[in-house]
């Protein structure tokens, strides 16, 4: 008899979380790439879902949409889904009572950020209150909660009594991130400047990141910003004195896009100090771009010595040796250091995870 374990793939369609979405297909497939003998690996979709992931032994389609599907979930409806060893690389996952030792049944979840417990301001109420909704099931009935990084783990801890229940398994780029063949096309298309460095962070915290840009004598581009917020960053980087011709702000990208963008920088700079899985650090790590990012537990526990790691205020000098006397080394050392991170490898955790439960 074999065993099987059911893959939670809740953004087929409805994409909520592009980071998150690429994360679940990669791991799902990992999984099913390392499935131990005589196990395999069974996707939970919602209703209109039609994975196309070659090796899976069966797809459990639900009555519900994505979205209906996450308000009965977050009430602890799960009419249909059945049980078994299921595992979600979000917090979406049927998360109620369940028997572990005499039907076997098992539930984990993956908590990727807590920016809902640490800075909700900025993120809607409906999601500040669906994130914490979950959770706290998790808390209740979750046999395990997955976090990417050790210092995520110890804050986990001091939020929650999940106790041992809190096991680490990091992220890594999307499969087969690489710099694409027409990137000078695409950064072309993006408008983008001959010579800049890449800043991810949050309004308050890119300041550094701007200052950095002016003493690397180069323009900034900004990823992930939300819509709306162009002129706000723009301001911030006139007042940090980089003239707002130079500062070049960027919604959420296509992976492709992305490395693209990444390729051509003289250096990324990570300004967040938010526990949370630093997505674009890890990829820039893969293409060999020098890093730069504000000290803190998770940048200690992911970047470690693939970049280097700075206070707010000495970002500026940090972003000017890297794009100049330590650029090379730091690409080099990136470019180890992002070897640490595969989705074949979390995978395998994640096996052993749920035999260890």
């Amino acid at each position: 008899m074999s065993a099987r374990l059911r893959v939670v793939l809740d953004q087929l369609m409805h994409v909520v979380d592009a980071d998150q979405a690429s994360a679940a297909l990669d791991l799902a497939a990992g999984l099913v790439a390392t499935a131990p003998s005589r196990c395999e690996v069974e996707a939970i979709v919602p209703a209109g879902a039609s994975p196309s992931m070659p090796g899976l032994a069966d797809v459990r389609r639900l009555s519900l949409a994505r979205r209906e599907l996450a308000a009965a979930w977050q009430l602890g409806l799960v009419s249909g889904v059945g049980g078994g060893m299921i595992h979600s690389a979000t917090l979406m996952a049927p998360l109620v009572r369940h028997d572990k030792v005499h039907d076997h049944d098992q539930t984990t979840v993956t908590l990727w950020t807590l920016r809902h417990w640490e800075a909700p301001d900025g993120l809607s109420k409906s999601a500040v209150a669906w994130h914490r909704g979950m959770l706290r099931r998790a808390v209740k009935h979750a046999d395990a909660v997955v976090v990417p990084s050790h210092a995520m783990a110890e804050r986990l801890a001091e939020l929650t009594k999940l106790g041992e229940r809190i096991r680490v398994i990091a992220g890594a780029a999307p499969e087969g991130f690489a710099v694409p063949l027409d990137a000078v096309a695409r950064r072309r298309a993006l408008s983008l400047p001959a010579r800049y460095v890449v800043l991810t962070g949050d309004a308050g915290e890119l300041e550094a990141g701007f200052r950095g840009a002016l003493a690397a004598g180069a323009d900034a581009v900004v990823l992930d910003a939300p819509e709306g917020t162009e002129p706000g960053l723009a301001e911030i980087a006139s007042a940090a004195g980089l003239p707002e011709s130079r500062a070049h702000v960027r919604g959420v990208l296509s992976a492709q896009d992305r490395a693209a963008v990444l390729s051509g920088a003289a250096v990324f700079v990570a300004t967040s100090a938010l526990h949370e899985w630093p997505w674009r650090a890890v990829e820039a790590m893969t293409l060999g771009v020098p890093v730069v990012a504000v000290d803190g537990g998770v940048h200690r526990d992911v970047i470690a010595d693939g970049g280097m790691l700075a206070a707010a205020e000495d970002i500026p000098d940090a972003v000017a040796e890297a794009a100049g006397a330590g650029a090379r080394r730091l690409s080099v050392l990136g470019a180890d250091r992002s070897r640490a991170f595969s989705w074949t490898g979390s995978a395998e955790r994640v096996w052993g995870l749920h035999a260890d439960l």
